[in-house]
């Protein structure tokens, strides 16, 4: 990689008006050398009032305005000379976290309940996933990405503090829509490598008129394993929630007025789990181990690798230095260069 590039070839059209604008000051300074100076004021006299710049030096000073929008258009162009090959870093693990966040994640069978029991946990779980690429998928009946994948992790926190029932539009649980939208989210960003892809599925139903059994062995095909994290009890238990305004709690009824009850799938999600070799933790209704978690079950799962390739080359861009002489040209050029000295003449008393 010797020799020189321009890596924006198409700026070379500006030349074009570089010429228009030099060639407009050009016929300027030649209109202005007409004789309207000498209708108003007589040629004697002007060499006491009029002080003039030099022919020369008019010229010269256009010359430097050509040479100095010469070098912006050639710095426009980036010129490039040599270059430097860069291994390619190691990166972390993707991982598209999966949020139930309908209706009975609110079941106040845990302190606070369910969803901010969930969310705590993942706060506290991307301090182990430093240098991994974390996203965000909310759902329910429907699936939405509050955060494609991403290693910033202060804007994770925050798409996940305002995570809850109002970020879907439709009731319900549906386990086949979030793994179908972290497929997508997968295959948006490109080849991997030997970069693993892991889904985090956190939920507390059963599954409603979906096939995510379908979506899971798609996700094994294409290499993503799923680790389910299961909240809530398998038994089913009827959901209980406080009203933000009067602290009641009351129960959850269906449209009929019975009382809704939350059943935990936990061998669909254990199913779910083995298709991908991945794994389903029941965290039922007590606290969460979340080191134990990480440790026997997501770390294992998401390896870390290299980006497809060992490096790539990158050429060494030279554009600051026709910067700098554009600069020096204009400096030049506008810099007061002298004028000719007035004859004047001085009387003397006599």
């Amino acid at each position: 990689m010797t020799g020189l590039h321009f890596a924006a070839t198409h700026w070379v059209h500006l030349l074009w008006a570089v010429l228009a604008f030099i060639a407009l000051l050009a016929w300027l300074e030649h209109r202005g050398r007409g004789d309207d100076l000498d209708r108003f004021v007589t040629v004697p006299l002007q060499s006491r009032l009029v002080l003039r710049t030099p022919s020369l030096r008019r010229a010269l000073r256009l010359v430097l305005l050509g040479l100095c929008g010469f070098f912006i258009t050639l710095a426009l162009m980036r010129p490039q000379w040599g270059g430097r090959f860069v291994s390619t870093p190691q990166v972390g693990a993707r991982i598209m976290v999966c949020l139930d966040v309908s209706r009975s994640m609110l079941a106040e069978d845990v302190v606070p309940n369910r969803l901010e029991r969930a969310k705590a946990e993942l706060r506290d779980l991307l301090s182990y996933l430093d240098g991994d690429q974390v996203g965000l998928i909310a759902f329910a009946g429907r699936a939405a990405v509050l955060s494609p994948l991403t290693p910033d992790f202060s804007f994770l926190r925050l798409v996940l503090d305002a995570a809850g029932p109002h970020s879907v539009a439709r009731g319900g649980t549906r386990l086949e829509e979030p793994i179908r939208k972290a497929l997508a989210g997968f295959r948006d960003l490109g080849g991997a490598g030997e970069v693993s892809r892991s889904i985090l599925l956190i939920t507390d139903g059963e599954d409603h008129d979906s096939f995510p059994l379908e979506a899971a062995k798609t996700a094994a095909e294409r290499g993503v394993r799923i680790l389910a994290i299961g909240f809530g009890d398998e038994a089913g238990s009827e959901l209980e929630v406080t009203d933000p305004r009067t602290g009641v709690r009351t129960l959850v009824r269906d449209a009929d007025g019975n009382p809704v009850r939350s059943r935990l799938d936990g061998d669909l999600l254990r199913e779910m789990a083995l298709v991908t070799r991945g794994a389903y933790v029941p965290a039922g209704t007590g606290a969460v181990d979340l080191e134990s978690i990480y440790e026997h079950h997501i770390a294992g799962l998401t390896r870390r690798g290299r980006l497809a390739g060992d490096g790539y080359q990158v050429r060494n861009d030279i554009f600051q230095w026709p910067l700098l002489c554009a600069l020096i040209c204009l400096l030049t050029a506008v810099i007061p260069m002298g004028s000719r000295p007035a004859n004047r003449t001085t009387n003397k008393p006599e």
